[in-house]
């Protein structure tokens, strides 16, 4: 029987919410090209000399906030997924998951792999929409890895699965959960990109110019923002919504370059109407992290109160349920 390695990839977490840890972390994440694509001396210049100085006391704080007697959320959540698919699987498949940054590293993991010898490697990032700040980093840092090995054996990629029908109906009927019907108003947040990135997919259609919003356009299949839209009129469709009955946001932005519209705004604008209830899902996650526990729970939750809102409640991500197993058994089965 042929031996499969199967290689999950989640973007990572500190060691711990100590400062040092916290800073460790924010360093290997930020000075990835990918993920701020200046130049290099630049880059090091605004992320080492300007933005961890300022951001990492303030991060630390809130890693504090997130953690928990299991530690880590992502980590958590991440490892319990890779043992129950182990556990699903036959022997000729071995699970294996790697953060992109942190631990357990991408490399050490790749390394572990290796001492195994498979005949293919199933790569899968945990990431539904491909973006090259995220799935696009991963696979750099994989490749950069395979080219040493000697032996390199069959590789599959799966870029991303924004419009699986696995992922859509099981994130369908995680919203369920929640009796979408009870809230005034649904807000799906997708997490954020600087538009320069967008745009350096498809450079003759502009972020503004192009229609994803819409529908899905031939040049969107590996766009972020047209695979986030898509993913959404997919689950809308699911879901049975009228169109005044959601809207679509964007979290976690750095500056106003960001896409847009943004989550927080949105937020806010739906309180001062007299919205009283909301409820908030994040496809672009399949695992609770800082963004949605501590950003849309905590920070939006907040915010919304303080603008008139009575309740804000969070769809949990897929994390490691029964349903998001059994579908991401049939998403590998299907390589």
């Amino acid at each position: 029987m042929k031996k499969v390695a199967v290689l999950l990839i989640n973007i990572g977490t500190p060691d711990s919410p100590a400062l040092s840890d916290v800073r460790r972390y924010l360093s290997e994440f930020l000075n990835d090209k990918r993920v701020i694509t200046l130049p290099f001396f630049l880059r090091k210049i605004l992320v080492n000399g300007i933005i961890i100085p300022f951001r990492a006391r303030k991060s630390s704080k809130l890693y504090k906030n997130l953690w928990t007697e299991k530690g880590s959320a992502l980590l958590h959540y991440s490892t319990e997924l890779k043992n129950k698919l182990q556990n699903k699987f036959n022997k000729d498949y071995k699970i294996y998951l790697g953060m992109r940054y942190g631990n357990p590293s991408l490399i050490t993991t790749l390394k572990q792999i290796k001492e195994e010898n498979p005949d293919e490697i199933i790569i899968l990032p945990l990431y539904p929409q491909y973006a090259s700040s995220t799935t696009g980093s991963a696979f750099e840092a994989i490749f950069n890895e395979l080219k040493n090995w000697n032996v390199i054996p069959g590789i599959k990629l799966i870029h991303q699965f924004y419009n699986h029908p696995e992922f859509i109906n099981t994130y369908v009927n995680q919203i369920l959960k929640y009796d979408p019907k009870d809230y005034d108003h649904i807000i799906f947040s997708y997490h954020g990109l600087p538009i320069s990135h967008i745009d350096k997919i498809h450079s003759s259609i502009s972020n503004d110019s192009c229609e994803c919003i819409n529908e899905m356009p031939e040049h969107g299949k590996l766009c972020y923002k047209a695979t986030c839209y898509e993913t959404n009129r997919l689950i809308v469709k699911g879901l049975g919504l009228t169109q005044n009955e959601f809207s679509v946001g964007f979290q976690s932005r750095l500056s106003n370059k960001w896409l847009n519209p943004f989550t927080d705004q949105i937020i806010k604008d739906l309180a001062q109407k007299g919205i009283k209830k909301i409820l908030v899902v994040s496809p672009s996650f399949v695992t609770d992290c800082l963004e949605t526990i501590i950003e849309i729970q905590h920070e939006y939750q907040e915010l919304f109160i303080k603008n008139g809102g009575e309740k804000l409640t969070l769809v949990s991500s897929l994390n490691d349920t029964d349903e998001w197993l059994n579908s991401l058994f049939k998403i590998i089965k299907n390589q």
